[in-house]
């Protein structure tokens, strides 16, 4: 049957226009579908707010009760989304480089040993600091770099205050070389441990079993407390406090040394009587050729803790083999053994290492203070120290420094004032 036109043109729009119908429908119902989505997530957005709200107010409550009842009033730490952003180098600031001009500026040199010097001062670098090189043998001051840091009114020690309270403890019979002490649960620890990882609760228990009174008398007989050298011009004497620290008491101080002020030269007088056997000498810093060929050395006192010398020697030894200053190994092959010490003192960071190295028979003193930023710390000092020891052993510095002649006058009895 053949179609009309006009029922073709029905034929073909019925479709259209069912099309356009279900089209206008959705259109028409869309709007309604998208305010009720937003009814609903504002709903829940409400009641989530909602919630923290009284969760805040009831950790609110919580606090003001426990202040009215403790009177401690707490204010609430303020919470924000961690965001990583790059530290700005403030000019002058302890991220700076300085020249070596900023540490040795004004040092008197004329009577110093040049090598040990050079030495000192190529392994110091950038770093702002100071470096002491004495010959324990005779109490000679070979080189102090940067005078002005060494010779002034001092710093904390940190935890090279565990070498003298090791020496008392040991002196005392409090402890042996393999007395344990309960530093955690789980760990109990002996010297040569405790020494050379430089751990806190041992020394601190050390120094509540030898109390104040006790550790005066060592640290005065040490030399705490008083100038280290025989007429240095601009040494001053550090400070021992009258009595234990109010805050941490005698755990404090001989663990980090709270409350002392230490010179680099009375470190370097005191590992160079624990060098050699007991003999507390004068330092004395030659101020010219002259005085170099005229040397003698000067005897303070004699200590008398000569067995208690070879109890600390494994810890102080295995400081550098496996413990905090272990980054030695990495630059020299000799005999070196030492303690560090790292610390804040007025906000300023402290990095101490007061060493030993040994050459055949021939020993040298090296003590290196950092200070500034996060750099200035043990290890690092430690590894400064090692530098002088390699560049002077490769020289063969320890066979002349041997036959030097300040070595060969005879030091006066004891004792000289």
């Amino acid at each position: 049957m053949n179609m009309s036109l006009i029922q073709r043109k029905r034929f073909l729009t019925l479709p259209i226009l069912l099309a356009l119908a279900l089209i206008g429908g959705f259109v028409s119902t869309a709007p309604e579908a998208s305010a009720a989505t937003k009814k609903a997530a504002a709903k829940k957005t409400a009641a989530k707010k909602t919630t923290a709200t009284k969760a805040t107010a009831k950790k609110t409550a919580a606090r003001k009760a426990t202040a009215k009842k403790t009177g401690v009033r707490r204010t609430p730490v303020r919470r924000t989304t961690a965001k990583k952003r790059p530290r700005p180098r403030i000019a002058g600031g302890p991220w700076t480089t300085p020249t070596y001009a900023d540490s040795t500026a004004g040092d008197f040199i004329d009577g110093e040993d040049l090598e040990a010097r050079r030495a000192a001062v190529e392994a110091l670098g950038p770093f702002n600091g100071s470096v002491v090189v004495a010959d324990p043998e005779t109490g000679r001051l070979l080189t102090i770099v940067n005078q002005n840091l060494a010779l002034s009114g001092g710093h904390q020690p940190c935890s090279t205050v565990k070498v003298p309270v090791a020496l008392a403890a040991l002196n005392e019979g409090i402890i042996d070389r393999n007395s344990k002490i309960q530093v955690h649960p789980r760990v109990r620890m002996n010297l040569t441990e405790a020494l050379a990882k430089s751990n806190n609760p041992y020394f601190a228990s050390l120094g509540r079993q030898l109390g104040y009174d006790r550790m005066e008398y060592y640290a005065r007989l040490f030399g705490l407390g008083e100038k280290a050298g025989l007429d240095i011009p601009g040494e001053q004497p550090g400070h021992f406090p009258a009595a234990p620290p109010k805050n941490g008491g005698m755990g404090m101080l001989t663990s980090f040394g709270e409350e002392i002020s230490l010179t680099p030269l009375q470190l370097a007088s005191l590992l160079s009587a624990v060098a050699n056997g007991g003999t507390l000498y004068y330092l004395q810093h030659p101020r010219s050729v002259d005085d170099v060929q005229s040397f003698v050395p000067r005897v303070k006192r004699r200590l008398d803790v000569s067995a208690a010398l070879d109890e600390i020697r494994p810890g102080m030894e295995g400081a550098v083999q496996f413990g905090t200053a272990r980054r030695i190994q990495q630059l020299t092959n000799e005999t070196v053994l030492g303690k560090t010490g790292t610390c804040t003192e007025n906000k300023t960071h402290l990095g101490w290492f007061g060493s030993i190295g040994e050459v055949g028979e021939t020993k040298l003193v090296v003590v290196v203070l950092l200070t500034g930023g996060k750099p200035s710390v043990g290890p690092t000092a430690a590894g400064i120290a090692g530098a002088v020891y390699k560049s002077l052993s490769e020289s063969d510095y320890f066979a002349r420094l041997r036959e030097d002649p300040s070595r060969t006058n005879q030091a006066p009895a004891c004792c000289s004032e």
